[in-house]
């Protein structure tokens, strides 16, 4: 880097605000250089069906999933944890961005955005456009479970294996990092989404219930469970039947709930498993002494540390505040970016 280069690397950070951002399935999150996490909101856009004008975003949005008339869609433009519709994720990022700057600035702000371990040459250049296109000057992308692993306080710079489950919305992330890289890893396009969608097709399957996926998710909040020890509950659940088409309410427990999140629950165990099997000697033998971190929304389902344990007999810790881990790692690395730069994602280049 040139000295004129560093000049204004240098000045720009007094003129913008910097910014790190968690995109994800389920919740995107935003993180401020010197002022932290400032934004944490559902990636959630109402837009008009035909003109595809934006109405909401973020909670608000939220509200109108399975709400509304045919003129207006609630939709999340994330799936899988990478972008399913372009136009949608630019506008929902501008706006978030926006929200993040609460000053004008001279100077457009570098963004670092997380994004799975496993995406595409294809996808990394979507994300990336999108970013530039809703307002960043430079673009940086880092894989989720290296922040994850950064945010929790992982020493990912020593020779030393440190394994991390990141279970989100749309992916389910595991990677044992040494030397600030990914040594063996496993991305998985099942986490929290595809457990609501199990707990919708039991309950249809089961009662001929159709329930919304917003009401999966509170199921799986309140009830669901990934382990028999956890005690049985009951909850009620509204939803129209498929029979006669109209309104009925069920009861439901903690037992059914775990039967239904049964197949993505295995599909995780065996993506651990996998990436087990891929590490080598000498790190595995740190993960023993270590045990495995676990982070991401899906670590709140009840028992699934305990499920993880029988499964693996390995350690299984659960980190105090699973849904931050992700974007402080982010911020951690864009307050120190020179320092981090082995960490940074190669390709999708300019």
């Amino acid at each position: 880097m040139n000295k004129d280069a560093q000049l204004f690397r240098s000045l720009s950070r007094y003129f913008t605000n910097d910014i790190a951002i968690d995109l994800g399935t389920a919740n995107t999150l935003v993180f401020v250089r010197g002022e932290g996490i400032i934004l944490n909101e559902p990636s959630v856009v109402a837009v008009h069906t035909h003109t595809r004008k934006v109405y909401a975003v973020g909670a608000d949005a939220k509200l109108m999933l399975g709400r509304t008339h045919k003129d207006i869609e609630a939709i999340r433009p994330l799936k899988d944890g990478v972008i399913a519709d372009f136009a949608v994720t630019e506008e929902m990022l501008r706006q978030f961005i926006q929200k993040a700057r609460k000053r004008r600035s001279f100077i457009r702000p570098r963004i670092i955005i997380c994004v799975p371990s496993g995406i595409t040459e294809v996808e990394k250049r979507a994300v990336r456009d999108s970013a530039e296109h809703a307002g960043a000057r430079e673009v940086y992308l880092v894989s989720e479970p290296v922040a994850a692993a950064i945010g929790v306080g992982l020493p990912v710079d020593k020779p030393t294996g440190n394994m991390i489950v990141d279970i989100g919305g749309g992916t389910s992330e595991i990677a044992v990092i040494a030397l600030n890289g990914i040594v063996a890893d496993t991305s998985i396009r099942v986490a929290g989404d595809e457990m609501d969608e199990a707990i919708v097709n039991y309950v249809k399957r089961k009662y001929n219930l159709m329930i919304g996926l917003q009401t999966a998710e509170q199921v799986k909040k309140q009830i669901g469970s990934a382990h028999p020890s956890v005690k049985n509950m009951i909850m009620e659940v509204k939803g129209l039947h498929q029979v006669d088409g109209l309104p009925k309410t069920l009861r439901l427990s903690s037992e059914e709930v775990r039967e239904a999140l049964e197949e993505p629950l295995s599909e995780i165990v065996e993506a651990l498993k996998r990436s087990l099997e891929q590490t080598p000697p000498e790190l595995a033998a740190d993960i023993v002494d270590r045990g495995i971190v676990l982070t991401g929304g899906g670590s709140l389902l009840k028992g699934i540390d305990t499920r993880l344990k029988d499964e693996t007999a390995l350690p299984i810790n659960l980190v105090e505040d699973p849904l931050s881990c992700v974007v402080l790692g982010t911020g951690k690395i864009l307050e120190n970016i020179e320092d981090y730069e082995q960490v940074i994602m190669r390709g999708a280049e300019r």
